[in-house]
C-alpha cells in the first residue's frame, strides 16, 4: 500500500509540475508577443490567461 500511495504522489507532483511550467511558459509569451488585447495563439497562453485571470471576453474596442 505504501508503494502506491508514493506513486500516486509522484504521479501528481509530476502533473502539478508540468501545469506550472505551462503556466510559465505562457505568461513569458504573452508578455513578450504584448497582445493581451487578442486571442491567445496556444494553449500555454489561454491556460496562462486563466489561471492568472487576465483575459479578454468579447475583444477591445478602446486603443
Amino acid at each position: 500500500m505504501d508503494v502506491i500511495a508514493l506513486i500516486i504522489a509522484g504521479l501528481l507532483g509530476t502533473v502539478l509540475l508540468v501545469g506550472y511550467i505551462a503556466v510559465l511558459v505562457g505568461i513569458r509569451r504573452e508578455d513578450k508577443a504584448l497582445n493581451l488585447r487578442r486571442r491567445p495563439d496556444g494553449a500555454s497562453a489561454v491556460l496562462a490567461r486563466k489561471v492568472t485571470g487576465c483575459y479578454v471576453r468579447n475583444g477591445v474596442s478602446w486603443t
